[in-house]
């Protein structure tokens, strides 16, 4: 049962990072490498906030902020330099690197004796439940362990409810009809590159919260902690599609959270049965092909059945 509140715990925690990852890559159809930066400053920021005492509450904030800047700088490097948006995120993410070995400096900064939201989540948990346990179907649990996944779905639960709402305002809407036609938005008289940078920094601000939140329950914070991070946000998204079959605005947001939440699942259960955790990105790679390149075998499969049904 710790296995399964753990595994559904961080695959809350990285939903923000998968809708982070739907921002940049759905909305505006950019793969922005930033993001394996981004996560990584969320968490530095945060780690080193926290340990010079700063409440959490606002070190998470702080640490928003930074990936914020930092998807903004990817934002002008390609809409005012004119550079590739794939290359320009390769840039920022390069440069992020000696960024946080600088916030940090060190590569590792522990929080394990540092006051944390987990921290505060554990005492609130102890005081409503009463104990240091708690009974969960039947599993004894520790109330810290439940007290930080109901944290991490209040956290995600708010996020998606807020990013929902923003892209059914005015601006919300011009950023994705943006991404979907933005010759027609520009000869409406529009700020095209406006709208593509707000975008990659609300993008990276979630990306960095997500990393703020990691860094915080897994209570140190690491500057190889980003590597592949990409990657998982894709395979979220991925899966959210094929889950939810819809571009549905509300399903797709949705759809991100299941694909992260399933996603852990299946590296949890992986893990538990003996997979060499060295392989861990190897086969996080082969998966994402799989779902790549599955939706559209399926649909020529259906085709040819309904072709072979028509003759």
């Amino acid at each position: 049962m710790t296995l399964l509140l753990g595994a559904l715990t961080i695959g809350l925690i990285l939903s923000l990072l998968a809708m982070g990852v739907l921002i940049s890559f759905r909305i505006f159809e950019i793969p922005d490498i930033t993001t394996d930066g981004s996560i990584t400053l969320g968490a530095s920021i945060a780690a080193v906030l926290l340990v010079h005492g700063v409440h959490p509450l606002p070190a998470t904030f702080a640490a928003a902020a930074g990936g914020a800047l930092a998807g903004m700088v990817t934002g002008l490097l390609h809409t005012k330099f004119r550079i590739n948006a794939l290359l320009s995120g390769i840039l920022v993410m390069t440069a992020l690197y000696s960024v946080n070995l600088h916030v940090m400096g060190r590569s590792n900064v522990p929080l394990m004796q540092t006051r944390t939201l987990a921290t505060h989540a554990g005492e609130i948990g102890e005081f409503l439940f009463g104990g240091t346990e708690v009974n969960v179907l039947g599993w004894p649990v520790a109330t810290s362990d439940a007290a930080l996944l109901l944290l991490a779905f209040a956290a995600t639960a708010t996020v998606g409810s807020a990013l929902y709402m923003f892209f059914r305002t005015h601006l919300g809407t011009a950023m994705r009809a943006t991404g979907a036609n933005s010759q027609m938005i520009r000869a409406l008289g529009a700020n095209v590159e406006g709208y593509v940078i707000m975008g990659l920094a609300l993008s990276n601000a979630l990306v960095a919260l997500s990393g703020a939140l990691l860094a915080q329950y897994q209570g140190f914070a690491d500057a190889q902690m980003g590597i592949g991070m990409i990657v998982w946000g894709l395979a979220s998204v991925i899966i959210g599609e094929a889950l939810t079959g819809s571009r549905g605005l509300g399903l797709t947001i949705v759809g991100a959270i299941m694909g992260s939440i399933l996603f852990r699942l299946l590296v949890a259960v992986a893990l538990r049965w003996g997979l060499n955790p060295n392989d861990l990105k190897l086969i996080t790679a082969a998966f994402v092909f799989v779902a790549l390149i599955l939706p559209a075998f399926i649909a020529k499969i259906k085709q040819r059945s309904f072709v072979s049904r028509a003759k």
